[in-house]
């Protein structure tokens, strides 16, 4: 018998999965509507990647009227957390740790797996928030918005590339993120790349060059990746997903700041 999954039900678990906003109509779907739900909910990641670039943007550029470019970052930086949860930032550390200290890929799963974080964790993630406060600074007032929501666009489609392009990594337990990818299809992956044009549209008529050479370094950085995850990491986990997101966010505004 076919599983019944509202069709309401994928944005919702995708808002669910991607940040802290709470969600109460996700709690009167059955187990196998969610696990149904959670598969097609990729589709939907670059959309909710799009609102909390949108609200991350919007935040500064508000926080501007009342203090400096800086402080306004920070207040940004601050009102995103909120929002995720530090999601991706707690990925950055782990992957950090994991890849930098593991002596296998089943040590590097394993420091994954611990919540303490250590010295490359701690580099990794200080130079990673670093580094994104300091391109969010540097950008040109005129495409603040469109260069943000386009980043945290792209950044989370290339999570769903990430799980459609590497095999998960052997694990004790199912996390969350192999839970994602068991119930995905091949049209939520095109469907993903299609809901992520109206985030990286505004950049595209902005700055079509800039957009054009972030993708490409993105790109770039995806291939480099899935070898590396295979090698090391014995496949994909979220931590990597999360790392991935992270990164290509950041190619992104470096090509958005570039020259």
């Amino acid at each position: 018998m076919k599983t019944e999954c509202p069709a309401w039900a994928p944005p919702l678990l995708a808002v669910q999965f991607l940040t802290r906003v709470p969600v109460p109509a996700v709690g009167r779907l059955s187990e196998e509507a969610v696990r149904v739900g959670l598969g097609r909910a990729v589709a939907w990641f670059p959309l909710v990647g799009a609102v909390v670039g949108s609200i991350s943007a919007g935040t500064l550029l508000l926080a501007e009227h009342a203090w400096p470019r800086l402080v306004a970052v920070i207040v940004a930086l601050i009102a995103e957390a909120l929002i995720t949860g530090a999601f991706h930032e707690d990925a950055v550390a782990d992957f950090c740790d994991g890849v930098g200290g593991g002596r296998n890929p089943e040590h590097v799963r394993q420091i994954m797996k611990d919540s303490r974080i250590g010295s490359y964790g701690t580099l990794g993630l200080t130079l990673g928030v670093s580094l994104r406060a300091t391109l969010m600074y540097s950008l040109s007032e005129y495409l603040t918005l469109a260069a943000i929501v386009a980043a945290a666009t792209f950044g989370r489609l290339s999570a769903v590339i990430v799980m459609a392009t590497t095999p998960p990594a052997p694990t004790d337990q199912i996390g969350l993120g192999n839970k994602v990818r068991a119930g995905m299809r091949t049209r939520d992956v095109v469907l993903a790349c299609g809901l992520a044009i109206p985030g990286l549209l505004p950049f595209a008529f902005a700055a079509p060059l800039r957009l054009l050479c972030g993708v490409v370094a993105a790109a770039t950085f995806l291939v480099w990746l899935r070898p590396l995850l295979t090698r090391r990491v014995g496949g994909a986990t979220g931590d990597c997903l999360g790392f991935a997101v992270y990164t290509t966010q950041l190619l992104l505004l470096m090509a958005a700041t570039a020259w």
